[in-house]
C-alpha cells in the first residue's frame, strides 16, 4: 500500500543516524513487547504478511510519532481484535472479560530458541515455469495498491535487470488479504541508481527482490 511506512528514497526526514554499538533494546519494556508479539504470532491466527499489513495501516501521525516496538505493539492490539482473540472492551483492561478462545496454540519458553532458529520458510512448489531469466531486462509495474505489497514505491515503473531467480514463494500481496499463499516466482532485480533517482545520487545500484506479478518484459 502507499503509506508513510514506505520511506525508501523519501526526502524530508533528515539523515539516518547510526548509533555506535547500538544495544538490542533501549527500554526495559521493549523485550517484553517483542516476546508477546512472537508468542501471539506462534498462536497461528495470522500470517506474517497480514501482520505487516496491519502495521502499515496504523494512522500516519501515530506511525511517525512512536518507536519501532511501539509500532509492533499497536499493531498487535489490532491483530488480536481482527482475529477475535480479544473483545474490544478488553483493550486497556488488566484482566480477561470474556471466555478465552479455545484451540489457540501456545509457544512454550523451552521451544522458543528452536522455533526462532528454524524460521518460517516461504518457498513453495509450483507447476508453472519462470517467466523471466537471469540477464533479462524487465520493467516493474506502475501500481498503487490499497493493500500490502513488497514492491517499494521508489522502484515502480523502472527498468532493471534480473540477476537471480529464487524459486516460487508465498505471494505477500494475497497472503496479507487472507486470499491464500498463491506462490509466485521470486527474482532479484538490479536497478541503476540513476534510473531510480536521477543524476543527483551518490549510489551506484540497488537490488530488490520482486515477485513475478510486479514485473513485465521491458519491451511491453
Amino acid at each position: 500500500m502507499n503509506g508513510v511506512h514506505d520511506m525508501g528514497g523519501m526526502q524530508g526526514y533528515g539523515p539516518v543516524i547510526v548509533e555506535e554499538n547500538e544495544p538490542l533494546f533501549h527500554h526495559d519494556w521493549e523485550p517484553r513487547a517483542l516476546a508477546i508479539v512472537l508468542a501471539m504470532g506462534a498462536a497461528g491466527r495470522w500470517n506474517i504478511d497480514w501482520s505487516r499489513s496491519v502495521r502499515e495501516s496504523l494512522p500516519p501521525a501515530l506511525y511517525l510519532s512512536i518507536d519501532y516496538y511501539q509500532i509492533w505493539f499497536e499493531a498487535l492490539e489490532r491483530l488480536l481484535l481482527q482475529a477475535n482473540l480479544i473483545a474490544s472492551q478488553e483493550v486497556g483492561s488488566t484482566k480477561a472479560l470474556v471466555p478465552p478462545v479455545a484451540g489457540v496454540r501456545k509457544l512454550l519458553k523451552e521451544n522458543v530458541a528452536a522455533i526462532l532458529s528454524k524460521g518460517g520458510p516461504t518457498e513453495r512448489e509450483t507447476h508453472t515455469a519462470a517467466q523471466f531469466s537471469v540477464g533479462q531486462t524487465v520493467r516493474t509495474r506502475k501500481m498503487n495498491p490499497a493493500s500490502h505489497t513488497r514492491l517499494p514505491h521508489y522502484c515502480r515503473d523502472k527498468l532493471g535487470v534480473i540477476t537471480a531467480i529464487h524459486g516460487a514463494h508465498v505471494y505477500p500481496d494475497t497472503n496479507a488479504l487472507r486470499q491464500g499463499e498463491q506462490p509466485q516466482w521470486l527474482y532479484t532485480v538490479s536497478f541503476d541508481a540513476h534510473e531510480l533517482w536521477g543524476a543527483d545520487t551518490t549510489a551506484s545500484s540497488v537490488r530488490v527482490d520482486c515477485w513475478e506479478p510486479y514485473l513485465m518484459a521491458a519491451e511491453l
